[in-house]
């Protein structure tokens, strides 16, 4: 429904603090400070370094990152460039650093107003039944960002790095008038050396982003705008590339562990330096167990590697119920001086899918019990803050669930860094299945940016597509396996199937682990077909209730809770759970879906604006699905839950049918 009935509508300040500002340029320590009077910021005022909420460090992970989340400028809606007229202009506009229009240095933004981030400007604007039903009824459109940044006069001579962690949906990015980035996804990250075109002192630098949101990925709400965390690295001349070690614990065939180190490095001095890298692992006890070092050359202005690897005896294994991490931390030395470094939080554990027993983790047979979920939340739209993120997954925890499927994007690092430390895996999921350059770099950017997580189990490259089931399909999905591969060969890749897989030529040819969506009715002859394939659910379900309701008004937009009224494509949470339950070959389930969510609002259409598929509603409340599932999947501690109350005003005398929620072998009910 409309906002009116996102019930418990969260306030995003409780999340990201409080206070406003006005135009502040950051300072080389991370400092908030005023831009002098002569060098007023660009389109900013100045401002007293007085504020509570100045710009964060990073956490340990890379401590070279400062948080650039506040003071932006935003504008709603698109700024036509000017008409260029007369030849001066026209010369001048074509040269680098001569941006025009709204991405121009000199503009005048000063009555834009200010947010900080994540920002999802979509999440502000009013229901309107024109709009696109998939989106939540909302509309995207257009909108500008910008910001200004100063940079001490002791950065010269730095590699510096901004970093966006997503953006809904396309944009240009100008650093200093000259275009620095065109990104064509709304869920990948953007790193953009800025080191060659960045300024220094009181000479300030100016970051505008247009962003375009009318471009649709999904069928889903999308959100729009800078919604995920900026970052600004800045690091030592020599210096260790973001997402630049690759270190995944292996288990040898003789039962030993290791700890392959990988190290990509940069250097953008005008010679080539000598240097090494020290790696550090410390045990979940704070103990350094082993320090290795390795030389590197690192030519200048290209890719340079170092390589190791650390020996580890028994270590301690990452599982969904002993979610124990290691750290990695990674220095990059010259001269005996660490320059750099990286401080990764690593997993032992072994995956393993079998086509007659399933899923096994660290060689124990393990059911998967999982939830499909999309990244909005009530109240915030996608830009959902870093401690809502964890509440949400301590809830999926609580219902029992033990994987989760971020459909059908990539999710966030701050929630994949959740995943490690409490215990979930996770099917990291491609968006754009094309195999064109600039879609298989997003691939390989995912896998990059993942493929070190415990919590990460399975690549899947596409969800739902036309072309699953004909060659062209198989050879698309053979080609984006080998570029998964090339960087990461320890984890099967899959992709969610809803049809095509009995053709002569399909895409279950081309995949380590099928994955089905709603094809419940073929396990049992996809199985006899292709015994030594393994096979998931990937998604199913696709159950409606509302929450709290107990008697389907469809005039009114209302479905029961009693788990009797599935999507014409889809089945009961009571069947979907039965079908996978009792067969040992399908590895396990991802229900359709953990938590409501906008746009989707499947059966209905105007005024509702959301999902009724969740398990959990907008907000996070639990509808019956949640002790059902509950009941379902935790075997540990007896639970009993009876839906619905029987004691409604005004049905004195009458039947009400109540369901027994229970994990337990027997249950009496007594009036």
């Amino acid at each position: 429904m409309t906002d009116a009935h996102e019930t418990g509508r969260l306030n995003r300040r409780h999340f990201l603090g409080s206070g406003t500002a006005i135009g502040m340029a950051l300072a080389a320590d991370g400092v908030a400070q005023a831009a002098p009077a002569q060098a007023p910021a660009i389109g900013a005022l100045p401002m007293p370094a007085t504020r509570d909420d100045l710009p964060l460090r990073a956490p340990v992970e890379d401590p070279s990152r400062l948080l650039l989340d506040r003071s932006w400028r935003f504008h709603l809606g698109d700024i036509p460039m000017p008409e260029i007229r007369g030849h001066g202009w026209s010369y001048n506009s074509a040269k680098a650093g001569q941006a025009q229009g709204a991405a121009a240095m000199q503009y005048d933004d000063s009555d834009w107003p200010e947010v900080d981030l994540p920002h999802d400007w979509a999440s502000t604007m009013p229901f309107e039944e024109s709009a696109n039903v998939s989106q939540g009824y909302r509309r995207r459109g257009f909108g500008w960002y910008r910001r200004a940044l100063r940079l001490d006069l002791a950065d010269r001579g730095r590699y510096l790095e901004l970093q966006f962690g997503g953006i809904a949906t396309n944009a240009t990015i100008w650093l200093n008038g000259s275009i620095v980035a065109h990104n064509w996804s709304g869920y990948n990250s953007v790193y953009i050396d800025i080191t060659d075109l960045a300024r220094y002192g009181d000479d300030l630098n100016s970051i505008v982003v247009r962003v375009d949101a009318q471009t649709m990925e999904g069928w889903w709400y999308e959100g729009a705008g800078l919604y995920r965390h900026v970052w600004l690295a800045k690091r030592d001349a020599t210096y260790i590339a973001t997402d630049g070690i690759h270190a995944d614990p292996r288990r040898a065939a003789d039962g030993s562990w290791s700890v392959p180190v990988t190290a990509t490095l940069g250097n953008i001095g005008k010679i080539p330096a000598e240097a090494s890298i020290e790696v550090s692992l410390i045990d979940p006890d704070g103990r350094t167990i082993a320090t290795q070092t390795a030389a590197a050359r690192l030519p200048s202005l290209k890719p340079g590697s170092a390589t190791l690897s650390i020996p580890v005896p028994a270590p301690r294994l990452w599982s969904i119920d002993t979610p124990t991490l290691y750290t990695l931390r990674t220095r990059l030395m010259r001269g005996g001086k660490a320059v750099d470094e990286r401080t990764l939080r690593i997993g032992f554990r072994t995956l393993r899918f079998d086509a007659a027993t399933g899923f096994h983790l660290n060689d124990r047979p393990l059911k998967i019990k999982g939830t499909c979920n999309h990244q909005d939340h009530a109240g915030v739209g996608v830009a959902v803050p870093d401690a809502l993120w964890d509440w949400r997954l301590r809830r999926l925890k609580e219902l029992g669930c033990n994987a989760i499927r971020f459909a059908h994007s990539a999710i966030a690092t701050e929630v994949l860094d959740a995943c490690d430390r409490l215990g979930f895996l996770v099917m990291s999921e491609n968006r754009n299945f094309n195999t064109s350059p600039d879609y298989i770099d997003q691939l390989e950017w995912l896998v990059r940016r993942d493929r070190n997580r415990p919590s990460v189990f399975m690549w899947s490259v596409f969800n739902e597509e036309p072309m699953q089931g004909t060659p062209a399909g198989y050879e698309m999905v053979r080609r984006m396996s080998v570029a998964v591969k090339g960087l990461d060969d320890s984890r099967p890749v899959t992709a969610a199937m809803n049809s095509g897989m009995f053709a002569p030529v399909n895409v279950s040819q081309a995949v380590d682990v099928v994955g089905f969506n709603y094809q419940r009715d073929q396990y049992d002859r996809f199985h006899a077909a292709n015994p030594m394939l393994p096979l998931t659910s990937s998604e199913d379900t696709s159950s409606f209730m509302t929450r709290g309701a107990w008697e389907t008004d469809r005039a009114a937009h209302v479905m029961a809770s009693y788990d009797e009224e599935p999507a014409d494509w889809g089945s009961t949470h009571r069947e979907g759970w039965k079908s996978v339950a009792e067969r040992p070959f399908v590895a396990g389930t991802f229900v359709w879906t953990g938590f409501d969510y906008h746009g989707e609002p499947t059966p209905f259409e105007w005024p509702s604006a959301g999902s009724y598929f969740g398990i959990m509603d907008l907000c996070g409340f639990p509808k019956m699905a949640f002790y059902l599932h509950r009941a379902q999947w935790v075997d540990d501690v007896p639970l009993l839950d009876l839906m619905p109350h029987w004691n409604w005003p005004g049905r004195e005398g009458q039947a009400v049918k109540v369901m027994a929620l229970t994990n337990v072998e027997t249950v009496r009910l007594m009036l």
